[in-house]
């Protein structure tokens, strides 16, 4: 974080350049019935892209949603995967399955732009893929079927 000079000679706040591309997933409110009590946090889903064509998703759990979505960035990024991509799209058709949920990815053409939905569409747009069609079977589950995503788009053979 940084002050800097504009036209005016007004000293201006500035905010650094992240080096990472982050989208939340989601922010759920997580509640456990203790003894003590109901002790009630905050979970965030994070999905980030680090520019080389590397993704993570990764949760954090934590009584402010600050701190949840900082624990979340901070543990995806010691577990980035890498992704194919070939002229803003996949290289060929796959199939996934993460747990019960299953993706099928397809390459498209040229202006199709992403045609997916829900968590699918998040992590295909923050990993910059451009023209895309992927569907999703099974489960609704949220992160599963993101984590379904990442594992279809790293496990393309180079």
């Amino acid at each position: 974080m940084a002050f800097s000079r504009n036209d005016n000679r007004k000293w201006q706040f500035s905010k650094p350049k992240k080096e990472f591309k982050e989208e939340l997933l989601a922010i759920d409110r997580v509640t456990r019935v203790t003894a003590w009590g109901r002790q009630l946090r905050f979970r965030a889903v994070m999905v980030i892209w680090d520019g080389k064509w590397r993704v993570a998703l990764w949760t954090g759990k934590s009584w402010e949603v600050v701190d949840a979505i900082a624990k979340a960035v901070s543990n995806a990024k010691k577990n980035l995967t890498n992704v194919a991509i070939k002229n803003g799209t996949v290289p060929y058709n796959i199939e996934a399955k993460y747990k019960a949920a299953k993706v099928m990815v397809h390459p498209a053409s040229e202006w199709t732009w992403i045609i997916a939905g829900g968590a699918m569409r998040k992590v295909l747009m923050v990993a910059w893929y451009k023209d895309i069609l992927a569907k999703r079977y099974g489960s609704s589950n949220l992160i599963n079927n993101a984590r379904a995503t990442i594992q279809a788009l790293s496990s393309f053979k180079k």
